[in-house]
């Protein structure tokens, strides 16, 4: 390839600007909330169909019995491939396509694109749909500035990660799509800042905890067994001595910010007792003691520990209430778990990054693990590739605030980047 590749790629993004802001309009604007699953066909056919004119092989997938998954609602995916003139290696580009519910305190329409002062705002601007828009228009520059290139390249727009990621990535993944023999580099562009490679992140286990009691009159409290004074002691006990045990474990992860170094616990949820009434209910509530209560838990954990102390140490606390509470009963269910990961820092699709942002920032990059769980963990798990990263656009603490937004220097900046990971990789 001839020595200014790299410029003639600078250049050709830079001139697709007005291009990129009006794709991640489009984008904004079709309001793919999760839940319950809007408009993911619409969004698919609408990438289908630009990327089918680009010379891609396109398929629509629909994953058919995944979690949530109905006739209403049906969870669509889209993949699109680009054969290059000799064999090589594949470089895939996967964005989730849904994005959160829209929540209160916007100034300007979440589903409108507005451009304004730089930045292009609206719910799933950041997260991340200018990570999606990004990816194309590397890849479309790409294509044109290198036509003859080897392997192949792959975009992919998926559902359902802001849920688990099992009607997306996750039912793709366990039918082969990202296996090692056709997919050999991966570049999830969730909005991490344009600076920073994230390799990874943290291990979860969300679990609904319940507990029992025995129903009365309110009135005669002392003839039941108020199952939510035996929650009000499991979470006396957690106080006590759950989490400053957690404040204790520290990672070597490189995981942001940093308070999420250490192990970390959240209450989700709690509720007891009467379920809620309808909102058009004026009457008081009857007077029962509570027979049941229900926490859900969220238990981040590092790659340090292991998922069966995790659960063990929560089990341990439950059993030490019960036996200074002789009524106590108590069950716990899994609702999800997944085990930390991180690529290895001298992984290929690292290493190629980190050189692309050096030219592009004139900075070495930030290497970074996520707080959070993200797609990488399905491609990890079931497609048993660990050459991939997250890398794109935009701020990670925007995502699913009010007036989200991605800044449109930075997915210049990020495509850039990403085009030039395709040369090294592709055409070099």
């Amino acid at each position: 390839m001839p020595p200014d590749l790299d410029a003639r790629l600078t250049d050709a993004i830079r001139a697709r600007e007005g291009e990129l802001v009006a794709l991640c309009r489009d984008l904004v604007q079709i309001p793919t909330l999760n839940p319950p699953g809007q408009h993911y066909r619409a969004i698919c056919a609408y990438l289908a169909e630009r990327l089918g004119k680009q010379g891609f092989a396109v398929e629509m997938i629909r994953a058919e019995g995944a979690p949530a998954d109905s006739t209403e609602y049906p969870r669509w995916n889209v993949i699109a491939r680009r054969e290059g003139a000799r064999a090589g290696e594949c470089v895939h580009f996967n964005s989730h396509h849904d994005v959160v519910e829209v929540g209160r305190g916007w100034t300007v329409d979440p589903f409108g694109g507005e451009v304004k002062d730089g930045r292009l705002y609206g719910r799933g601007a950041c997260d991340m749909k200018g990570g999606l828009a990004a990816s194309i228009i590397a890849t479309e520059a790409f294509l044109e500035i290198c036509p003859d290139f080897s392997g192949a390249v792959e975009i992919s727009a998926t559902a359902d990660e802001e849920s688990g990621g099992y009607g997306g990535v996750a039912y793709l993944a366990e039918r082969g799509w990202f296996s090692p023999e056709r997919v050999q580099h991966v570049i999830i562009p969730e909005p991490l800042n344009k600076d920073r490679i994230c390799l990874g992140h943290r291990g979860v286990w969300w679990a609904e905890i319940e507990t029992y009691g025995r129903i009365a009159h309110g009135s005669m409290p002392f003839l039941g067994d108020s199952a939510v004074r035996h929650m009000g002691a499991v979470l006396a006990e957690m106080e006590a001595t759950l989490f400053p045990l957690l404040a204790t474990k520290r990672t070597g992860m490189p995981v942001v910010p940093e308070g999420a170094k250490q192990s970390t616990l959240n209450i989700n949820s709690i509720h007891g007792g009467e379920a809620d009434h309808p909102d058009d209910y004026t009457g008081l509530p009857a007077p029962c003691v509570p027979d049941s209560c229900r926490i859900v838990i969220d238990r981040r954990f590092l790659i340090e520990e292991e998922l069966a102390e995790v659960k063990g140490e929560v089990t341990a606390l439950l059993e030490k209430v019960k036996a200074l509470r002789p009524s106590f009963t108590y069950e716990v269910r899994d609702l999800f778990e997944v085990q930390p990961t991180m690529a290895p820092q001298d992984a290929p699709i690292v290493r190629t990054t980190a050189a692309a942002i050096e030219k592009v920032l004139a900075r070495q990059p930030d290497y970074v693990v996520s707080p959070g769980t993200y797609d990488q963990k399905h491609i990890d798990r079931i497609g048993k590739l660990s050459n991939c990263i997250a890398y794109g656009p935009g701020i990670l603490d925007l995502a699913h605030q009010p007036d989200e937004w991605v800044g449109v220097q930075d997915m210049v900046d990020s495509a850039t980047v990403m085009a030039l990971v395709l040369a090294e990789l592709l055409a070099r």
